[in-house]
């Protein structure tokens, strides 16, 4: 019976499709997740940044007076 091999076949390729979509799904969710963590630490890194420069600032204004 050829046309149950090629069904067969066909099937076997749809499901391949279907499975190779879920995975690329999954890594777009971890990379998603990377960027987003890298996003949060650079937050973290410029609220610093912004406190440091208000000491600053408040210790030149210090200075002129």
């Amino acid at each position: 019976m050829p046309g149950l091999e090629l069904a067969e076949v066909i099937l076997a390729v749809i499901i391949g499709t279907l499975a190779a979509i879920v995975y690329s799904l999954r890594v777009l969710i971890m990379l998603e997740r990377r960027v987003a963590s890298m996003e949060f630490n650079i937050q973290k890194m410029t609220q610093k940044v912004l406190q440091e420069e208000t000491v600053i600032e408040r210790a030149l204004k210090r200075k002129k007076r």
